[in-house]
């Protein structure tokens, strides 16, 4: 059986996050839950001392790990990743957000498909939608159905991805130690897409865990937030990995889908805002990376 040290990030959602603990601290193969807190406040933190000293004692040793401050995920997950590898010696992190409520067996079914594979150095778990995360020379990190010529998943539930959705992620500790935590410029969204290209060019194998489920139970984020973050960070990771090319042929379909949004408001997406997206386009070409401005942060 693989061992697996657990990484939740959270920040001011201390409801969520204890309404999926006793489906973490069930997992098979789960010898610590770390915590990370990205900055909330007294209530929350309160909250969380309280849960974990209730299960103080059992088969699952939890800490909690204070940021001090709103990271973002990537920035807060590192901190907690660094703190796993200096301190603890599992081969494995189960990394997820605090609202990801994992079934009872899928870190014992990832683990099962992960021993199986030498070169496995990242994977995630399945969001039951039968979509794969695709790597887009011009639209970044993708999540879509796969082609009707793929191949099956194997019999373990092994499917090769281009990298790991940040749901439920497991990473192995020769993989990040050889290509490195998150790039802490995007804060948020898009980072586990660029860790998995880096592992993929390394040799490591990337791979989405048929049957072993996650759900998200809540999404939190503003709509402007999650609107800036990935036009901002989606330019960043194409110009990364594809080229000032492919970047600007980007840039012009963003300002496209921003300029057809804004004068046809039935056919914007369900995330949609047109200043945020706006300030996204103007902090990638200003090259301003990292927190976005605080208004989009809010609590």
């Amino acid at each position: 059986m693989q061992r697996f040290t657990g990484l939740l990030i959270h920040r001011n959602a201390s409801d969520s996050l204890l309404g999926v603990l006793d489906s973490w601290l069930l997992q098979a193969g789960l010898e610590r839950l770390i915590v990370v807190d990205n900055g909330s406040g007294a209530d929350h933190l309160k909250a969380i001392r309280e849960a974990m000293a209730a299960h103080a004692g059992g088969p699952v040793a939890i800490e909690l790990l204070e940021a001090g401050g709103n990271l973002g995920f990537g920035p807060g997950a590192n901190a907690g990743l660094r703190h796993w590898l200096t301190t603890h010696d599992t081969q494995w992190v189960a990394l997820a957000p605090h609202d990801a409520a994992p079934a009872d067996d899928c870190l014992a079914l990832m683990g099962a498909a992960l021993g199986r594979r030498p070169r496995a150095g990242l994977a995630c778990a399945d969001v039951g939608d039968g979509s794969i995360p695709v790597m887009d020379p011009y639209f970044g990190g993708l999540v879509m159905k796969p082609r009707s010529d793929a191949g099956a998943p194997g019999p373990d539930g092994w499917e090769e991805v281009d990298y790991p959705h940040g749901t439920l992620m497991v990473a192995r500790r020769a993989t990040l130690e050889e290509i490195g935590l998150f790039d802490e410029r995007y804060f948020a969204y898009c980072e586990e897409a660029d860790l998995g290209i880096r592992a993929r060019r390394h040799h490591w194998r990337v791979g989405l865990v048929r049957g072993a489920r996650v759900t998200n139970t809540h999404l939190g984020s503003s709509v402007a937030l999650v609107d800036h973050l990935q036009h901002r960070n989606t330019l960043l990771l194409v110009r990364t990995h594809s080229g000032r090319y492919h970047a600007f042929i980007r840039l012009l379909i963003s300002a496209y889908q921003l300029l057809d949004g804004s004068v046809r408001p039935t056919r914007r997406p369900l995330v949609f805002d047109a200043a945020a997206r706006r300030d996204g386009v103007r902090d990638y070409l200003r090259h301003r990376f990292g927190p976005p401005p605080s208004r989009y942060l809010g609590r």
